[in-house]
């Protein structure tokens, strides 16, 4: 039987089919006012380091379609790098990007995502302690402590730091005593047992200090960053590897105020947002180190080398010094670490088994072929 469609029967029709779309259409908000949020890195306005600030600002102000705004100014431009977190807390500023090792004035275990071997896990295996095995809820308490009200996200897992630029390059240990030295966090307390006479500077300052002669030798972080702030105009020798920073990250920081009046919708876009930052980072850090690292060599004609397995060596023995010591005198120092070995031998096992020495195939393709 075939029904007559009577005008009346396409109006509830189409009647049903509006309700219907509007039933299965996502629930979006409709408040088009912006809350802006006022940012600072503690880095360089050249360095890549406020460039991955701004990647994560965009990938939240694109994403939260004019509800929300992060804007990033750069070190300095309101308050000086190591000052960073207490800006945030009072709300001097909204935001920041930086890394947990800065604050390590404020208790020394917040160097430890960072600083150190991290009992052979690389970074991204910190970034996994952090998220799953417990470290997150232990930052969390440590700046409950210190009185910071802030949220914060690690991201970024960077790769190993160089153990630094040299007027000369070093061969052994004894070379490292009496070194004017830049490091910053628990680094700081790594290369004092080898006997570095150790400036923490921010970034910024580094080159500089190299240039007058302040310091004799600094380390930063990597080929990018070190370029663009001009370490091989002041030095032509870089050592490569190190343990005294092998596993550190990013962290971006929010005024805790600020942030719990945001909707749950605009915190969901930035818990996505870290995320999504955090890988982007770490392929565009592949790509730029890469490119910067060639540059180096081949157009500023800088010398490397990788570091001596007897200075790596010590560190490691300097490490087990500086962690007895802290751990006697901070109870959250010894929380971190138990937490921290205990996810490293798991996780560590895991990866040590599986991963395959990747150096071989390079080496097939690329390696310089013997007579």
């Amino acid at each position: 039987m075939t029904t007559p469609k009577t005008p009346r029967r396409r109006s509830l029709l189409k009647g049903a089919a509006v309700a219907a779309g509007a039933m299965s259409a996502p629930m979006v908000s409709n408040a088009q006012q912006t809350t802006s949020f006022r940012f600072q890195s503690t880095w360089p306005a050249k360095d890549i380091f406020h460039e991955f600030a701004n990647d994560f600002a965009k990938k939240v102000n694109d994403m939260a379609g004019g509800r929300l705004k992060i804007e990033v100014l750069p070190s300095g431009a309101v308050v000086p790098a190591f000052q960073l977190l207490e800006a945030v807390n009072k709300g001097t500023l909204d935001g920041g990007h930086g890394v947990v090792a800065y604050h390590y004035g404020k208790n020394s275990a917040l160097a430890l995502w960072g600083s150190g071997p991290a009992f052979g896990m690389d970074p991204n295996m910190v970034l996994s302690w952090h998220y799953y095995g417990g470290g997150k809820a232990l930052l969390e308490d440590i700046y409950k402590s210190i009185n910071m009200d802030v949220v914060s996200y690690l991201y970024g897992p960077m790769p190993t730091q160089p153990l630094g630029w040299f007027k000369k390059p070093v061969s052994n240990v004894s070379q490292m005593k009496g070194l004017k030295f830049r490091t910053v966090g628990l680094a700081v307390d790594v290369f004092t047992e080898l006997g570095s006479a150790v400036n923490p500077l921010p970034g910024g300052e580094i080159v500089p200090a190299l240039d007058r002669g302040l310091i004799d030798a600094a380390e930063f972080n990597n080929a990018s960053s070190d370029r663009a702030l001009g370490f091989q105009d002041v030095a032509k020798n870089c050592m490569l590897q190190s343990f005294h920073q092998s596993g550190e990250q990013f962290e971006i920081l929010f005024n805790k105020g600020k942030y719990n009046a945001l909707p749950q919708e605009l915190k969901s876009i930035i818990d996505y947002a870290v995320q999504a930052a955090s890988a982007d980072m770490s392929w565009k850090a592949i790509d730029r180190n890469s490119k910067d690292y060639i540059e180096l060599k081949t157009k500023d004609k800088v010398n490397f080398y990788k570091t001596p397995d007897s200075i790596l060596k010590a560190q490691l023995e300097a490490w087990d010094k500086v962690i007895a010591a802290k751990s006697k005198e901070n109870p959250f120092f010894s929380k971190v670490l138990d937490s921290q070995k205990a996810f490293a031998q798991r996780a560590g096992q895991w990866q040590n088994d599986y991963m395959v020495d990747f150096k071989m195939a390079y080496n097939r393709y690329f390696g310089t072929k013997k007579a």
